[in-house]
């Protein structure tokens, strides 16, 4: 029995358990209620894969349905109950963190929400039970309970404490409860989610060296919400509000103090005000350049072409000393920022 590596490291901080001490765990639990355990009171248990053998537990605990939470083909065999009557969803993933599993949420909540509603138990496992089937049923108490994914991890800890979600899920998760409302809706609408796949793509375009594949393009005028509008200050067009900036922060730079002592250095250290540079996500009048596939270039206001920036996909300095990737750049010397006008 093995851990995968990138979690390893994590039970260690979030736990103090070794790795060793946590498949330790893992053989008791399986020892206990054949490695199934329910979440609190509710309809939902947690295993890893071994207990689909176990078919005198699954009837001991009216299993009605089966989420299963994990790349491959699975044996027809385990599963024909369930499969041959509507009652397996399975969710082909791997146990990394670059995974996106934020996507299957509302299938997952919506396949177990009906099942409940019928009176069944769900089933909800991976290969061992730790990290991408607790990231679904916490999504699922997220979604039912509406309580942060730290509270519906610890309710799951009760009975199975080796639970944790790798760092990519767990930023999924966050990202699903702050969006909760629109995210039940529609996910695709949520803009954190955009800006989720947009830093996913651009990170898996840089590591092969080429351009992404932008799907999804902020708009460039305030809605009556933004606090800042950024204007051409040749042409006056607005090109970027604030809730489209991506915030950097800025290198501490080392100051001499007007007292010193003989022999020593005194030096405090502070952020450089006044980066020459904004930011931004990709907006709507950058697509023509953004989609020439260049791993850089320059950006011209579309009214009256002055350059008003760059981009650098591979990242850029800025003014002052952060590395900022990916980069898109409006230099604040060619823009004038101002307070947009509230919407009437």
């Amino acid at each position: 029995m093995t851990l995968h590596p990138a979690n390893v490291k994590l039970f260690e901080l979030t736990t103090g358990a070794s790795a060793t001490s946590v498949l330790e765990k893992i053989r008791t639990i399986r020892e206990k209620n054949a490695g199934m355990d329910r979440i609190g009171d509710t309809q939902l248990y947690i295993s890893g894969m071994f207990v689909m053998r176990r078919t005198d537990e699954l009837q001991a605990k009216n299993i009605t349905h089966v989420v299963s939470v994990l790349r491959g083909r699975l044996d027809p065999k385990l599963f024909e109950a369930y499969s041959s009557t509507g009652r397996h969803l399975h969710i082909q993933v791997d146990d990394d963190d670059d995974e996106n599993l934020i996507e299957h949420f509302k299938t997952s909540n919506e396949f177990i929400s009906r099942a409940v509603q019928q009176g069944g138990n769900v089933l909800v496992h991976c290969a061992m039970g730790i990290s991408r089937s607790a990231t679904i049923a916490t999504a699922y108490l997220i979604y039912t309970k509406q309580i942060p994914p730290d509270a519906a991890i610890a309710l799951i800890r009760q009975t199975r404490p080796i639970v944790s979600p790798n760092t990519g899920f767990m930023q999924q998760l966050d990202l699903y409860y702050e969006n909760l409302g629109e995210a039940v809706k529609n996910l695709d609408d949520v803009p954190a989610y955009q800006r989720y796949l947009y830093r996913k793509e651009v990170e898996m375009s840089r590591l092969a060296r080429k351009a992404p594949t932008i799907n999804h393009y902020a708009e460039e005028e305030a809605q009556g919400t933004a606090e800042k509008e950024v204007k051409c200050k040749k042409c006056r067009r607005p090109l970027a509000v604030s809730k489209s900036f991506v915030e950097h922060t800025p290198k501490p730079t080392v100051r001499a103090t007007s007292q010193t002592v003989v022999g020593q250095s005194s030096t405090s250290s502070s952020p450089q005000a006044g980066c020459q540079h904004i930011f931004v996500e990709p907006i709507v009048w950058m697509k023509p350049e953004l989609e020439k596939g260049l791993l850089e270039g320059k950006l011209e206001c579309p009214k009256c072409s002055s350059k008003v920036g760059s981009y650098a996909w591979q990242g850029m300095r800025c003014s002052c000393g952060s590395w900022v990737t990916p980069a898109i750049s409006i230099a604040k010397s060619k823009v004038d920022e101002v307070r947009p006008r509230p919407a009437l």
